[in-house]
């Protein structure tokens, strides 16, 4: 391989490496929301019928039909529900709801909105959340279940 080749395929193989470094570091990170991005989410997520109401935090998730992650996800959101009865969970199919997918900027499956009390975007994710970090924003944002008495006489 001459030199010149070699110095290509070597920056290539950079930056192809710095590139999935950075994807790796994004997928799945919550990121805070952007005032007009909150506003926009807001209106469209309200046009699909999500509404609050009385849950503390809200995770509308777009999935598609044969989305793995999208299933991992939604049983951790499961998993979190059960101890955490101030979450809901909304789950959007993508393929059905294309307008809305490219007004929010979906990219990928699954996408999450976490939206406060109020309905106000706080946040989103693209790719399979960290579970870590979705329960610490699920802990930062709802009350646990009160505990139970295991009452005796």
């Amino acid at each position: 391989m001459d030199p010149i080749g070699a110095g290509v395929l070597g920056v290539a193989l950079a930056l192809t490496a710095v590139g999935a470094w950075w994807l790796r570091r994004r997928d799945g990170a919550v990121r805070a929301a952007e005032g007009g991005q909150e506003r926009t989410a807001t209106a469209v997520l309200e046009g699909l019928g999500v509404r609050p109401g009385d849950a503390e935090l809200t995770v509308v998730q777009f999935s598609t039909a044969f989305c793995g992650p999208c299933r991992a996800t939604r049983a951790r959101l499961q998993q979190l529900q059960a101890t955490r009865p101030g979450l809901a969970h909304v789950d959007v199919d993508a393929e059905s709801h294309l307008d809305a997918v490219r007004e929010l900027g979906v990219r990928r499956t699954p996408t999450l909105f976490y939206l406060d009390r109020a309905g106000r975007l706080i946040g989103r994710s693209s790719g399979t959340p960290r579970p870590e970090e979705l329960t610490r924003l699920v802990e930062a944002h709802v009350a646990p279940a009160p505990a139970r008495d295991g009452g005796g006489l």
